[in-house]
């Protein structure tokens, strides 16, 4: 029987343990996909308690206490509800999330950032929120102190074409910083013609430009600036939430017209949505290769399924779920178009479905052109497969049809300045995979191969492919 928890945590065998502990363990961390907020960590934030810290904005364990049966003002917040309150009750729901990771993950981050191994459970509670609550009143628990305790060399945010960076361009004047903090042009708003965020999403553009947007060529013409003052603050990542891939066949002419009715409150059918859609995307993929950019396509999320809490706390709060629409036609279709005018960017495919894996692993290796190691990429297991089986359900698949060899490994997705035991979590993971082919014979037992390749998956690959100008090796 194996203490839970040990150094040797999710290492199965004598091969992963000398893997992780004599190489993934040592590596740096890039985080080419999050949701931090830059403003945190340009004025350096800190953190009142362990709630604002751990539950904030975490609709992992805001899903998992209404779960268990946690009153809503407890697991969001409310009038006359405290951060101790809404402490003992994700207290009280840690011992029921046992086969879930969160509970593997908020074990890592009270051992790794606080030096606590207690067992959260509602018994010591008050204990564990004390003693946290002291180190975070110290200079370990910045923000930023906890981004270098956590070796982090860069960080990709995600931001909205209209954002400002004004705190990314701060970040980068600091002196005392080494990790390059870049933004990630993610222009999702422009492409969501029939939601009510539209028509204030192109006043904000419009202010951001500083010109009128009157036209379907005047978008594209305000994409463009934008993406060159992304470019300009460090920028080389794009990102798109493609909750369906869209692909429709369609003329500029046409599009142009759609665009008109929507500027003018027009309703827009879902036909000349995925024309519009299409059309815009293709135009955003050419610009992208041209600025040598690297696209993230997230697909196959459903959102906001519960409307009467859509309606309560809005989006990004827990209720969302897996979607299984069409992928196979529009997303090779979408790819080969771009490919036909050799403007088909490096591109990271991710879907929240895994039932997709071996349809968007196959579809990439129709796409790789040797231009680039794994220009096309299988991304990390993303959001609810964001566990052991679904880290290695899909390597798994990665591995069958392409080269794991060549993935650019792991990111956090996260909100959260202690996510980076996440990164840990997936090392572990990869090494015990690795090991167990050799202890079944099915790889050599050479040091330096499965080194090399540990080392690459967790750092060296991400390094390369998105081409980060300062970062040392």
């Amino acid at each position: 029987m194996k203490p839970f928890l040990d150094n040797n945590f999710l290492l199965t065998n004598e091969v992963a343990e000398r893997l992780y502990h004599e190489v993934a363990a040592k590596q740096p961390i890039i985080d080419y996909h999050c949701h931090l907020n830059p403003q945190e960590i340009y004025e350096n934030k800190r953190f009142n308690n362990l709630t604002e810290l751990w539950l904030y904005g975490d609709h992992y364990k805001w899903r998992a206490m209404r779960a268990n049966g946690i009153a809503e003002p407890l697991v969001t917040g409310g009038d006359g509800v405290s951060d101790y309150d809404r402490f003992l009750a994700w207290a009280r729901t840690v011992p029921n999330t046992l086969g879930n990771p969160l509970y593997h993950w908020s074990h890592l981050e009270l051992q790794r950032y606080f030096g606590i191994h207690d067992l959260i459970n509602e018994k010591n509670a008050p204990s564990i929120w004390e003693r946290a609550n002291a180190q975070l009143q110290t200079n370990a628990f910045t923000v930023r102190e906890l981004i270098r305790r956590s070796d982090v060399r860069v960080i990709c945010t995600t931001d909205d074409p209209a954002d400002t960076l004004e705190y990314h361009i701060g970040i980068r004047e600091l002196e005392d910083f080494d990790c390059a903090v870049l933004p990630s042009f993610r222009p999702d708003k422009s492409l969501e013609i029939r939601r009510d965020t539209f028509l204030p999403w192109i006043q904000r553009m419009e202010k951001a430009t500083g010109s009128a947007i009157a036209d379907y060529d005047g978008l594209l013409a305000a994409l463009g600036e934008r993406a060159n003052f992304f470019h300009e603050a460090g920028c080389l990542v794009s990102d798109h939430a493609l909750d369906i891939v869209p692909f429709e066949e369609t003329t500029a002419q046409e599009v142009s017209a759609i665009f008109a009715k929507a500027l003018s409150g027009q309703p827009v059918s879902a036909e000349e949505e995925r024309k519009y859609k299409t059309h815009t995307m293709l135009f955003l993929g050419r610009l992208y290769a041209k600025l040598g950019w690297t696209m993230q396509l997230h697909i196959h999320a459903s959102r906001n399924n519960n409307s009467r809490m859509f309606g309560a706390i809005g989006p990004d709060t827990g209720y969302d779920a897996i979607h299984d629409g069409q992928l196979a036609y529009p997303l090779a279709r979408l790819l080969d178009l771009l490919e036909s005018e050799g403007s088909l960017p490096k591109t990271i495919l991710y879907s929240l479905n895994p039932k997709d894996y071996y349809v968007m692993s196959t579809i990439m290796g129709s796409f790789q052109d040797g231009s680039a190691p794994g220009k096309m990429q299988l991304g990390s297991a993303w959001w609810f497969n964001d566990t052991k089986d679904g880290m290695l359900e899909q390597m798994n698949a990665l591995a069958n049809t392409g080269l794991l060899s060549q993935f650019v490994g792991m990111l956090t997705d996260s909100r959260s300045f202690l996510s980076y035991t996440r990164h840990e979590y997936f090392r572990r993971i990869l090494c015990s995979l690795l090991g167990e082919w050799v202890v079944r014979g099915e790889a050599p037992y050479d040091m330096e191969l499965l080194g090399g390749m540990v080392e690459n998956i967790s750092y060296q690959n991400a390094r390369h492919y998105f081409g980060f100008p300062s970062l040392k090796a």
